[in-house]
């Protein structure tokens, strides 16, 4: 028995928790199994490798800047910080309940694929620790423990990693044109969201990349350059409010400009390796396709999306952003929820990014701004009351990283957990 859990915690530690490794081996495996040659397998596999480490490299960047705002907006309104990515202590005790999840999960996720109409399989590595991660705490909250708290939380989360990319593809393909891929990211309620009422109000023939600039502004069309100096103003505008931004003895003007230096050539960055993964893993991922799981569609992170309306990314951040801080300053004044809420700067750049493109592949311009303007009232609403759910275990980290389809699906486990309680 320790053997298996020793070769369970390898994999899921090593292998699963790891994107670069888990795309490369993919890729590997559909190379292989389209019998290449031993050249084009090593080739495919470590470029696809290398397209996930580029890629992951420029969202720490962004992440970053973002994270620095947060950080200094919780300071200033006294609300505590959670260490790194994860509530610590609900991890040290449930951390291998989550990998155990995690690992029954992607079989029954495979078997969806392998069995159902519902054929994806979900590739965006980080998300298949967080899913089960936030239904584990969900579980928790509504009072199951054990086993039954691991196989619940596995079946949430495979239902979770199959339904999430199909029920917005057709969104996805319509924005991109192009159906080879699915999107797995928590940003689905948000982009259906926003799909939705783009297609009830919104006008195709506008689009966002069709906005016309002024010859000598022509350089607001690369969305480094216009995505840089929308994050030079924000961190201006937060620095002036919350000084917590600056460190001791630095200069606001110079931190704005580095934030914005840097926010810009993560983007460079990101989107590169993403042109260099999806080059690499989409003919590679054919061989699983054609062999393994007949017709299935790889499911990627939602920054893939960034390369095919890059505009409609900035539009929908500052549509999000100021939309979700104002919802919060009235939640904080009127004390909704009996919590302090803190701006969702991540939620609104990555989960709403994404939405925003769905909304403009509805709607154009319009789309692209009501959607995602629409979504983000949502994503309040989401991460207010699953924070009000998870009061006993990462409540903390749901106001960080939720009002998506994390705070919805841990909000799902604590729904199943207390039903199967009264039985």
């Amino acid at each position: 028995m320790s053997v298996f859990t020793n070769i369970l915690d390898f994999i899921s530690n090593n292998i699963l928790q790891d994107p670069p490794i888990l795309l490369g081996l993919i890729a590997m495996v559909g190379l292989i199994v389209q019998r290449k040659s031993i050249a084009d397998i090593i080739k495919g596999s470590i470029s696809a490798a290398f397209g996930m480490v580029i890629l992951t490299e420029g969202v720490n960047m962004l992440t970053g800047v973002v994270a620095a705002i947060n950080t200094a907006v919780q300071t200033k309104m006294g609300v505590g910080v959670s260490e790194g990515l994860s509530d610590v202590t609900f991890t040290s005790h449930y951390g291998g309940t989550v990998g155990i999840a995690m690992f029954l999960a992607l079989i029954i996720h495979i078997f969806i694929a392998r069995f159902t109409p519902v054929k994806t399989i979900f590739l965006t590595g980080h998300m298949l620790w967080w899913v089960p991660f936030v239904i584990v705490a969900g579980g928790v909250e509504g009072g199951l423990q054990g086993p039954v708290l691991i196989v619940v939380s596995a079946i949430l989360s495979a239902v979770y990693f199959s339904i999430a990319p199909w029920v917005m593809r057709k969104y996805v393909w319509a924005a991109t044109e192009d159906d080879s891929f699915l999107i797995g990211h928590p940003t689905t309620i948000l982009s259906l969201i926003s799909g939705s009422v783009a297609k009830l109000i919104g006008n195709k023939k506008h689009s966002t990349e069709d906005i016309k600039v002024p010859k000598g502004l022509s350089f607001f069309r690369e969305i480094s350059i216009s995505g840089g100096m929308v994050m030079f103003l924000v961190d201006l505008i937060v620095g002036l409010v919350a000084p917590a931004l600056v460190p001791k003895g630095g200069n606001l003007f110079m931190v704005a400009l580095n934030a914005g230096l840097t926010f810009g050539g993560g983007l460079l960055i990101l989107l590169y390796g993403v042109r260099m993964l999806v080059n690499q893993i989409v003919p590679a991922f054919q061989g699983i396709s054609e062999k393994l799981v007949p017709g299935a569609k790889p499911a990627f992170d939602v920054p893939v999306l960034f390369n095919y309306k890059p505009n409609a990314v900035i539009i929908g951040f500052i549509s999000a952003f100021v939309t979700s801080t104002i919802l919060v300053l009235i939640c904080n004044v009127t004390n909704v929820f009996g919590i302090i809420l803190v701006p969702m700067v991540i939620t609104s750049f990555f989960e709403c990014g994404g939405a925003a493109i769905v909304g403009e592949g509805q709607g154009g311009i319009r789309g692209a701004v009501v959607g995602t303007m629409v979504a983000s009232v949502a994503m309040i609403v989401l991460v207010g009351f699953s924070a009000l759910m998870m009061g006993g275990t990462i409540r903390n980290w749901i106001l960080i990283f939720g009002g998506n389809d994390l705070s919805l699906w841990g909000m799902i486990g604590k729904w199943v957990g207390n039903l199967i309680g009264i039985f």
